[in-house]
């Protein structure tokens, strides 16, 4: 039978076929539920129906300066309105969503603007410092459009565009019409890593993934509508694991935090009574070291915490449990649009003792219900490894939540992708019950509070010290940030430098979060051919 003679075969039409893509989550929350509870930002409240008319406003003031499709908008801000709006302004016209880690500096900044192309740049005016550097750090014509966002939350606000945010919102329409995208391979948003080897590459995602995990997080988590989300983890990592989307989609209320800080936490769990909210294990440590005057009595309720990166101690966990929350650990990367793997609760579990159900909770574990694939396998010939969580293995990814692949870098592409599966670079064990657990990173990544930080550029600006001869940079074990950088530097013959000068000079060219905590002066262990050996160094910083 010829695919024409098949009975089956029926045409794709309009009545049957709609592209998948975030933007119908929006519009059918603000028509079913107009007058739910959207967003709080400090005295500010907004319903769903006020948010979609302020994100057509927002797309339609875009179209107004000629942004469409394939266009890239950047914005540089923390957890406020502005940036939750922009992942649906910006996507309605077509446009890709480029949101700017905010701890990142003046150079790092610029190679994204000029890399990713951006046309328009909104920019929080806490950040006017280091946009203004950035900007200056680029050709005239390679400058985007600048539109200030004056957040009451810093009355003293430096301008840098032409004009400010809600002056900009102000000219658009309310009533503004868009269409979902014509094809939902379509991309959506731009997000960049941290450079694993030399600049960040520029990871892009489509609307069928956003789409896909945005309702991944709802399965996964058991969430029911309505939910009260607090904003700790940054939405610039991985477009806030998608919960921009997610919550929107269940009608919920998003509570905006400018700052992750203890006592803003707490105060927002207490007066907002906040059901979710996700973040590094750092958040958890800040919840459960805070002073007393810090904290709020939480009457009892049960909060539940999503935490990802370096899987949290044991201790912690119990810990944050002890005070109410209930802890889900999940894993996943920028190249997988956030969390594509969770650590999935057994039944049976619960008659373990804690610091067992601890451990196991710790593992990143079985697949989230959308991401299609998921092994850990030999990184040469793809062959799984056994399921003995002894046979160390790479973790490979493959499914509808994988990036479309890094912007304008075939070369990394076909290396990601070789084989038809998705190369994390992360290595890891496979258990008998299928869960896997992460035991080392390649290419030696740190991951310090939940930010990735390249040792490669840790160490481009160590050399870059006049004293400095050798460096090699790894990760040293901190109880606050899960890991730190540790430099073990190799100094010039009858040059002398403090391990404070160090720490200052690469806090003087990096983002600060990627500066070493610790410097130990010394030769390097090297291996016949001279190559450091990383392994014993890492050795010696645990050991410190």
């Amino acid at each position: 039978m010829s695919a024409s003679d098949n009975p089956f075969d029926l045409p794709r039409n309009a009545a049957n076929h709609t592209p998948l893509s975030p933007l119908s989550l929006l519009t059918r929350t603000a028509r079913v539920y107009p007058n739910h509870l959207a967003v709080v930002h400090g005295a500010r409240r907004l319903t769903w129906a006020e948010t979609a008319s302020r994100c057509r406003r927002f797309a339609s003031a875009l179209a107004a300066r000629g942004i469409g499709r394939g266009d890239v908008v950047a914005i540089m801000a923390p957890n406020i309105p502005a940036l939750l709006e922009a992942h649906f302004a910006v996507p309605m016209l077509g446009a890709v969503l480029n949101a700017l880690n905010t701890r990142l500096d003046a150079e790092s900044i610029a190679f994204i603007l000029r890399h990713g192309g951006a046309k328009v740049l909104l920019a929080d005016s806490e950040y006017a410092p280091v946009i203004a550097a950035a900007l200056a750090l680029l050709p005239s014509e390679a400058r985007p459009l600048v539109i200030d966002i004056a957040d009451d939350a810093v009355p003293e606000a430096t301008r840098l565009g032409a004009i400010e945010y809600e002056e900009f919102l102000a000219g658009g329409d309310p009533a503004f019409a868009f269409s979902l995208p014509s094809d939902e391979w379509d991309a959506i948003s731009l997000n960049y890593t941290s450079g694993t080897t030399g600049n960040p590459k520029g990871v892009v995602y489509h609307h069928r993934g956003a789409y896909l995990n945005a309702i991944g997080n709802i399965v996964t988590w058991e969430m029911p509508h309505h939910p009260v989300y607090l904003w700790t983890l940054p939405m610039f990592h991985c477009n806030g694991w998608c919960f921009p989307w997610t919550i929107t989609a269940l009608a919920g209320t998003h509570v905006c935090l400018r700052r992750v800080e203890a006592g803003a936490i707490y105060a927002a769990l207490a007066d907002h009574r906040v059901t979710h909210l996700c973040g590094a294990p750092i958040v958890m440590n800040l919840l459960l070291n805070a002073p007393p005057e810090q904290r709020r009595d939480l009457g009892g309720r049960r909060t539940r915490m999503m935490t990802a990166a370096a899987p949290p101690p044991a201790s912690v966990i119990e810990g944050m449990e002890g005070l109410g929350f209930e802890i889900t650990h999940v894993y996943g990367l920028t190249e997988v649009y956030g969390p594509v793997t969770v650590c999935a609760w057994q039944e049976e579990w619960n008659a373990l003792p804690p610091a067992e159900q601890a451990r196991l909770k710790a593992r990143q574990g079985v697949p989230y219900p959308v991401l299609e694939g998921l092994m850990v396998a030999d990184p040469v010939t793809l062959a799984p490894v056994p399921q003995d969580g002894a046979t160390m293995g790479e973790v490979f990814m493959r499914g509808n939540v994988v990036m479309k692949g890094y912007l304008k870098n075939q070369a990394a592409n076909a290396e990601a992708f070789a084989g038809g599966w998705f190369h994390t670079g992360d290595l890891g064990v496979w258990h008998e019950d299928s869960y896997i657990e992460l035991k080392d990173r390649s290419k030696d990544i740190i991951i310090s509070g939940g930010e990735n930080i390249s040792t490669i550029e840790v160490e481009s600006v160590l050399f870059r010290h006049p004293a400095v001869l050798e460096a090699a940079v790894v990760a040293r074990p901190d109880e606050k940030w899960g890991e730190t950088p540790c430099a073990f530097v190799t100094l010039k013959p009858g040059v002398q430098a403090s391990a404070a000068e160090i720490i200052a000079f690469c806090r003087a060219h990096l983002a600060h979060f990627k500066a070493p905590r610790t410097v130990v002066f010394g030769p390097l262990p090297k291996t016949s051919t001279g190559k450091t050996q990383k392994h014993l160094l890492r050795d010696r910083a645990r050991a410190l």
